[in-house]
């Protein structure tokens, strides 16, 4: 995964949240540079400018003056006719250097443009109070102050346009966001369903949003009704196949129980005893318990049953997390269980069960001491129909090989997985069988 792909967000409402801020982001920036650059810096270099020009005249008449006295007569009238506070000679604390605010966005155009119109101007000081512009220049009767306010060279609280641009776009981003949010909400409930259905349980959906979501959602319950009633004919189907295969099975055992014991009536009997486990194992894997509703399990109390059932060489070694209720499909669960055990009995002679209660999930594991399965094919013994006896001991009975297969299908049916390793503390199969919550 790339560094872009990790800061990118997973979510959609994170992607349409990114989709919707960063045009309006970059369009706040470039309309704001713009408008610094080129309206903003127009606009005050022409009232600097005409302000400049009123400077350059006042200037002239001061050298033009006689005396001291004339020109203060002449001079500090015409100033004041043109809202210039005129000061001659400047006093003591008039300025020496140029001095501007830190963040301002008008001080180098109003300076830049003065010097190159006043070429005797000494300093200029942005920072009065009240927004005056205090200017020193020299001339032939000494140094001369003029005070100007700063609405004579600027716009007045530019910042205020941005201000108000970038609140208009924040309340804007949230409005569209809420909207945005609507419009996405059904595209999450579709996939909430979908989820659900693919672990088994039925949650309430109606299609709801764009014209494109709703065709989804339809077509989601289109399929999920094709599913089910699938699943309701291949049950209906496969009960009638366990009657029909079931009636003779009864009456070939019964006519074994009457006729003399002898080994060839054993072997017979123990054939057709395998005959039947073979239907139930072969129901059980393709019924899966699909048409059983999930409900809140204890599944503490549901593998301490299985254990008491199950003999002395099994036991529940340890409960991890804290023991909360589950949704499951307990009787899927407990077969899933049953056949886990049920294997490691068959090639050891001890058993462990442990359960571990996590955030998102509940782990069941199942660990024995036999010889275990080997690497390369514990992905194979997943398979239906798969059987790795010689590989285990060939002399603890044999499956048809679906015991792993159902357990493993009754977890992904409840958005889990299953996973074969090797114990770590009896040395055989650990099988670990998760159930998300």
């Amino acid at each position: 995964m790339s560094v872009v792909q990790r800061i990118l967000p997973r979510g959609l409402y994170g992607r349409a949240a990114l989709i919707l801020i960063v045009p309006i982001m970059i369009i706040q920036l470039v309309f704001s540079t713009e408008f610094i650059q080129r309206f903003y810096e127009d606009v005050t270099g022409q009232m600097t400018q005409g302000v400049a020009i009123d400077l350059d005249f006042l200037l002239d008449e001061i050298d033009a003056s006689a005396s001291l006295e004339e020109a203060q007569a002449r001079v500090v009238p015409l100033a004041k006719a043109l809202e210039i506070a005129l000061t001659l000679p400047a006093g003591p604390d008039a300025p020496t250097e140029d001095r501007r605010q830190r963040i301002d966005l008008s001080g180098d155009t109003i300076i830049a443009t003065l010097r190159k119109r006043l070429p005797g101007l000494v300093a200029v000081d942005l920072t009065g109070a009240n927004r005056i512009v205090r200017l020193r220049f020299d001339s032939r009767f000494g140094p001369v102050e003029a005070e100007i306010h700063r609405r004579r060279m600027s716009a007045a609280n530019p910042h205020q346009l941005i201000v108000l641009m970038v609140f208009t776009s924040i309340l804007m981003t949230v409005i569209a966001y809420f909207f945005l949010r609507r419009q996405l909400r059904p595209i999450t409930k579709l996939a909430e369903a979908a989820e659900e259905f693919g672990k088994g349980r039925m949650v309430s959906y109606k299609p709801r949003g764009a014209q494109e979501v709703r065709a989804a959602g339809r077509a989601f319950l289109d399929m999920r009704a094709r599913i089910e009633r699938q699943i309701e004919q291949r049950t209906l189907m496969l009960s009638g196949v366990s009657h029909d295969l079931r009636t003779p099975l009864t009456r070939m055992r019964l006519a074994l129980s009457l006729m003399p014991e002898d080994p060839e009536v054993e072997d017979l009997q123990a054939d057709v005893a395998q005959m039947e486990r073979m239907v139930d194992e072969f129901l059980a894997f393709v019924r899966g318990d699909a048409m059983e509703g999930s409900e809140p399990t204890d599944a503490v109390a549901l593998i301490r049953g299985l254990v008491e059932r199950a003999g002395p060489e099994v036991r529940l070694a340890a409960i991890e997390g804290v023991p909360e209720p589950v949704a499951m499909r307990p009787q899927a669960i407990l077969r899933a269980v049953e056949n886990l055990v049920s294997n490691a009995q068959r090639f050891g002679s001890r058993v462990e069960l442990r359960l571990t209660f996590q955030d998102r999930s509940l782990r069941i594991q199942v660990e024995d001491d036999g010889p275990g399965i080997p690497a390369e094919r514990r992905d194979e013994a997943l398979r239906p129909f798969t059987r790795l006896d010689a590989s285990r001991d060939p002399n603890r009975g044999a499956g048809v090989g679906l015991g792993l297969s159902i357990a493993s299908d009754i977890a992904l049916s409840h958005g889990g997985a299953l996973r074969l390793s090797q114990s770590e503390t009896l040395g055989g199969l650990r099988v670990d069988l998760v159930i998300a919550r």
